[in-house]
């Protein structure tokens, strides 16, 4: 199957957020959708990247580049959302979402790639895990406000 990925923009966020809901079992609305988009468009290092396949968005990536002042952390990316819409999955199309990933943090001079999954998402980490990232000694942290 042939996927075309690009950067998203405004017109995309309806299929963006329908695809992540149904993949992390959330519930965002459009409105706060592209409400929180429209905040973001003009940042060159929050970058939304979608997967066309017949016209239709099958996969979908946010990517995060976060500089530091810190020589061992340097510059470097976080992925988030990573999905590829159920039906169409073991069609590598989540490496292939990876590859362009990878391609768009080389550009932004990226150290190395992170990003963070939900405990039941094991076909994504299996992906993760065949695709050379190794799971670190670490636990995520979270508090809200």
């Amino acid at each position: 199957m042939e996927v075309i990925f690009r950067e998203a923009n405004y017109d995309d966020i309806e299929s963006i957020i329908t695809l992540c809901n149904e993949c992390f079992d959330e519930n965002t609305s459009l409105e706060y959708a592209q409400e929180n988009f429209k905040k973001t468009e003009n940042d060159s290092n929050q970058i939304y990247i979608i997967g066309l396949a017949n016209g239709n968005i099958v996969a979908h990536a946010k990517i995060t580049i976060i500089p530091t002042m810190y020589e061992n952390m340097n510059t470097y990316a976080i992925l988030n959302h990573v999905c590829v819409k159920k039906e169409l999955r073991r069609e590598h199309i989540g490496t292939k979402m990876l590859d362009e990933c990878f391609r768009i943090a080389k550009e932004h001079n990226c150290k190395c790639v992170e990003l963070w999954s939900k405990n039941f998402r094991v076909a994504a980490h299996a992906l993760y895990q065949n695709y050379g990232f190794d799971v670190m000694d670490a636990k995520f942290f979270t508090k809200d406000i």
